[in-house]
């Protein structure tokens, strides 16, 4: 189970889908919805309808070369549609951030999952998490997201991260979190270039030494773009599909998609043939 303030997520009997809301103007994925948040509600509805599991919602775009926004800022965009889809769907949503204070609005308003890419830095962070019972993710990420693909170096890539992701583990479990809380994304994309993100695909079974649930996001990312051809990230469905499915075979129990409805299809067989039905 993964306790996420108050409710609780079988994880391992399926792959879960996480559904992504981006209301920001920048989305590397073309789907953003800036000032918009009826359109952005509808669009987590949809989601829901279609058979995501989990919703995110995110205000600051973390795309390459993406510049921080404010608190205020970030706020304005999320805590409507967090508020909004929390009287509509009944599915935990998760809040896409890097500031606790953020976070802690966001959970006001109906949030019960913090997705943190920079794995809680701020012990406030970490202290929300323990006061609220939220569940929390812990994403790896090589630098910032302005400058994160200028160079990106390891010795061993999956070594690298598994160590990182252990060591913000240990860090929100000594703060008082409980580990049934946590959860661990290695950061595809995050800081990696193609050799590194396929590497730590390759081997993504391996972080289930971690004791926690694996998250993983590939969808539409420009090293799909890179393998397949493809420039429009909104044609990558099929690439995207390919990876989904890699990881639902590897056990990993939370996948984080665009394209929900073609990704619970695929989860979906997947799934069936690893439990020989």
């Amino acid at each position: 189970m993964w306790r996420c303030r108050g409710r609780e997520l079988t994880v391992g009997e399926r792959t879960l889908i996480m559904g992504i809301v981006n209301v920001t103007p920048d989305s590397f994925s073309g789907d953003g919805l800036l000032l918009d948040a009826d359109a952005a509600i509808k669009q987590g509805v949809q989601m829901v309808e279609d058979g995501a599991d989990i919703l995110d919602v995110g205000g600051e775009s973390t795309r390459p070369g993406s510049d921080p926004i404010s608190i205020g800022e970030e706020l304005g965009r999320v805590a409507p549609v967090i508020e909004g889809l929390a009287m509509q769907v009944d599915v935990p949503i998760s809040v896409d951030t890097r500031k606790a204070e953020v976070a802690r609005v966001a959970l006001e308003a109906g949030a019960a999952i913090v997705n943190d890419i920079s794995a809680g830095p701020d012990p406030a962070m970490f202290e929300l998490a323990r006061d609220s019972g939220a569940g929390l993710v812990l994403m790896h990420m090589q630098g910032e997201p302005k400058t994160m693909q200028a160079d990106p170096q390891y010795d061993d890539v999956v070594r690298e991260v598994r160590s990182f992701l252990a060591d913000r583990i240990g860090a929100a479990v000594a703060a008082g979190v409980a580990r049934g809380q946590l959860c661990a994304d290695p950061g595809i994309g995050f800081g990696k270039n193609i050799e590194h993100n396929l590497a730590l695909l390759h081997d993504i079974g391996s972080f289930h030494d971690l004791r926690v649930p694996i998250l993983v996001g590939t969808s539409r990312k420009r090293f799909i773009g890179e393998l397949t051809g493809v420039d429009d990230p909104q044609e990558r469905v099929e690439g995207t599909a390919a990876t989904v499915a890699w990881c639902a075979a590897q056990g990993v129990e939370i996948v984080r998609v665009h394209d929900v409805r073609e990704m619970v299809k695929v989860v979906r067989v997947v799934d069936a043939i690893g439990r020989g039905r």
